[in-house]
């Protein structure tokens, strides 16, 4: 038989059906609301390319030189030729055909989804499936799972296999087709709190299909639940300004604006909060573990559409006391909310600040209040109990920094400037993103930027990795605490946070207090961050800093003045426009570098062309640096730089390392700390991605390190991609160096599976 039905399938057909078909039937088997279908079995792939005679074929095409690029995208181009043109049996496809018709009246939409076989590990997450497609009818049905079966031999999949030498005979897939649920409403529900375990449900719901939430295209409204009394604990309402439906013209997924009277409205009623509850808990009961699913909501039914085990479950912390838990009474009202920049909780007196000499107001334990966080508020930010700001979003300075201080924030609220109240104490929930009137007991023991507190990686074995994960360190008293993520290296520190500390812009510092106390305090910043981590390297990124920010300092009122200074005088431009500055910072290098830290790397920022990388290794030579005895690189952040990196190469970098912060922004031109567009920034752009994948393509066949540092490192969408690109490092913000490591694992002890099967 082709196919096997999900109302027969169970976990002991994993190798047969693959996770998401196993698990599919396991749901059904329960007698949860699982929209029906079937599976196209492993079994079925593999007699298609034996029987149609192009197994051998198909194994030679992809047996290359997985150094070679050009050879590797000619290999994946002719296994996927060789599958997707090659006829499907007729016996196949009316199997197929006839199981889809069972289904329904013959004009029913149904997903197609891969299926990975993994019979060995009964708890994985499936990190490696390869193609998914929504909204199918029976013309393309066929046509969708052979793209399915093709997705097995990705230019990564091929590489990982050979590098691995793993036989590609011994890999199979299964392709699970079921009837699109049409949702008005679908989210995500953990049936434990996914961080300690505690019987505590989390939904997540917006309007449309799951794939908005599931993406973060849209921030969706959250509820907590108590799993025993099935009382609401906590609910917040957002802002729901997209939504993807089914296009009624041509049957495919879209993305649309949000109704103008429903951004604002709450999703679920509390019939469906009470049925998800119901469902909740039956699927933890039936799999005797915490579950993350994905649900929908058509014609008031609620469908269960996929579950997985929670794996974030923090053992250390399912038994904490729950004494800590905010009172109900103190959590019923939110007197504004924002996004959760930086995680935790903390209370405190509110002080604005307006203007830079506020800054001495601020208070150890004190909430920050601004509209923008700027480098030169660090020292105050250090002392703040947690930071609210108007605008921003989870890249900016406030949010950058706040992880890393380890200080909760919420940026973005729209108005805390004007709804707070100099001195009145309040709670900030940097996870949930919400600030409520009072204060909670909350231990400071305890605090996350405390020294004593323990990183995740401090609590289990660091996982091994072919891929490095390194950390992103702004200011260097952030440095002992990212030393202790046991991340393998620096990624980036900025070093024109070390200038804007200073309170004067560069020329007004040298003129002031001498060149050679300059060169003095950017060592000290530098050597802090260098020996906290020697002999692990640390790359430091040239001075990157717009003019809006050097006008705040001394000496701002001689920056030019710029419509959008984004696109301005930053980066490598004014360093290259201003040689002796530029080779003041070069100097402090040379400095370090005699001192004994080798494991220093240079970094230029925002480089357009060779033409740039070339000045910028003159200016190195020009204070004594021997380019081709030292580690340095680029950052990858503008279309011109990704597009032309081979001209990058060939001025020697030893690495070159990806910007999306700015790298997204220029591709799809949107500022992404301006709050009106800021739901369109997307580093999972297909545009984006492409660029990505062009260059680390490039680099690796010409032997140059590639890595990230933008915000996007820490998303495991983009960790997915990245790993399976090749990337050579991927660096974290400090909060996110333990998940990064164990997604990294994930994905590649997943694509070794894979290869082996």
């Amino acid at each position: 038989m082709a196919v096997a039905w999900l109302e027969d399938v169970r976990s002991a057909d994993l190798g047969t059906v693959g996770g998401k078909g196993a698990s599919l039937g396991e749901l059904t088997g329960a007698g949860l609301p699982v929209p029906p279908g079937f599976v196209v079995t492993a079994g079925t792939y593999r007699t298609f390319i034996e029987e149609a005679g192009i197994d051998e074929e198909l194994f030679s095409a992809v047996d290359v030189d997985s150094e070679d690029s050009e050879a590797l995208e000619a290999a994946h181009e002719r296994a996927h030729e060789l599958i997707v043109e090659t006829e499907v049996p007729d016996k196949v496809r009316d199997e197929i055909v006839e199981a889809y018709r069972t289904m329904g009246n013959g004009e029913e939409f149904v997903a197609v989804r891969s299926s990975a076989t993994a019979e060995d590990l009964p708890d994985a997450s499936f990190a490696g499936q390869q193609e998914t497609f929504l909204n199918v009818t029976e013309d393309d049905l066929v046509d969708r799972v052979q793209e399915c079966w093709a997705s097995l031999f990705s230019q990564r999949a091929i590489y990982y296999r050979n590098q691995k030498g793993f036989p590609h005979e011994e890999v199979d897939i299964a392709v699970v087709v079921q009837t699109m649920v049409d949702a008005e409403k679908s989210g995500v529900m953990f049936t434990s709190h996914p961080s300690t375990g505690d019987p505590r449900i989390i939904i997540e719901a917006a309007w449309g299909l799951g794939e908005a939430v599931v993406s973060g295209a849209v921030s969706p409204d959250n509820y907590v639940v108590d799993r025993n009394s099935g009382e609401v604990e906590q609910e917040t309402v957002a802002t729901k300004k997209v939504m993807h439906v089914k296009d009624e013209a041509t049957g495919e997924t879209i993305e649309t604006d949000v109704p103008e009277e429903k951004r604002d409205e709450r999703v679920l009623t509390q019939e469906e909060i009470d049925r998800l509850i119901e469902l909740g808990r039956k699927v933890e009961d039936h799999y005797g573990e915490p579950q993350d699913v994905e649900w929908a909501v058509a014609g008031g039914e609620v469908f269960m559409l996929q579950s997985r085990p929670i794996t974030t479950i923090d053992d250390d912390a399912s038994g904490a006391d729950e004494s800590d838990e905010t009172d109900d009474e103190e959590s019923d009202e939110h007197l504004l909310s924002g996004l959760g920049a930086s995680p935790g909780v903390a209370s405190g007196a509110v002080r604005i600040v307006t203007k830079l000499d506020h800054l001495d107001q601020v208070q150890e334990g004190d909430v920050i209040v601004t509209e923008m966080t700027m480098p030169d508020m660090v020292p105050a930010m250090k002392r703040a109990a947690a930071i609210v700001t108007d605008e921003g979003g989870m890249t900016s300075h406030a949010a950058i920094v706040s992880r890393e201080l380890g200080v909760p924030a919420v940026v973005g609220s729209g108005g805390a400037t004007h709804t707070l109240e100099d001195g009145q104490v309040v709670t900030v929930d940097g996870e949930m993103g919400t600030v409520r009137e009072g204060a909670v007991n909350v231990d400071s023991s305890a605090s996350p930027g405390s020294d004593d507190d323990e990183t995740p990686v401090g609590k289990r074995p660091k996982p091994v990795t072919a891929t490095e994960v390194k950390v992103n360190v702004s200011i260097p008293e952030a440095a002992s605490r990212a030393a202790k993520t046991g991340a393998d290296g620096v990624g980036l520190l900025r070093l024109e946070h070390l200038v804007l500390s200073l309170d004067k812009t560069p020329e007004r510092y040298i003129r002031d207090e001498g060149v050679e106390a300059y060169i003095e305090e950017l060592m000290d910043g530098v050597q802090t961050v260098a020996e906290e981590f020697y002999p692990r390297p640390v790359r430091v990124r040239t001075i990157d800093a717009p003019t809006d920010e050097f006008r705040q300092l001394e000496g701002g009122e001689e920056e030019p003045h710029e419509h959008n200074p984004m696109l301005g005088y930053r980066g490598i431009r004014r360093s290259l426009d201003r040689p002796e500055v530029f080779e003041h910072e070069l100097e402090a290098f040379k400095r370090l570098y005699d001192m004994g830290y080798e494991n220093l790397e240079i970094m230029f920022p925002l480089v357009t062309d060779g033409d740039d990388v070339a000045a910028a290794r003159g200016h190195m030579e020009a204070v004594g640096i021997d380019p081709d005895e030292r580690d340095w690189g680029v950052m990858i952040e503008t279309p011109a730089s990704a597009r032309g990196v081979d001209d990058i190469i060939a001025e020697g970098v030893d690495f070159v390392s990806f910007g999306t912060n700015d790298l997204t922004q220029y591709v799809l031109a949107v500022d992404r700390n301006n709050e009106h567009v800021s739901d369109r920034f997307d580093e999972l752009h297909p545009a984006v991605l492409e660029m990505i994948g062009d260059a680390i393509d490039d680099c690796r066949a010409a032997g140059v390190d590639t890595s990230i540092c933008g915000q996007a490192g820490s998303d495991p969408d983009m960790v997915d991609f990245l790993v399976r690109k090749g990337i050579t490092s991927i660096s974290a913000n400090i909060d996110a160096v333990a998940d990064v490591l164990d997604e990294v694992d994930k994905v590649e002890e997943q694509l070794i599976l894979d290869s082996v099967r």
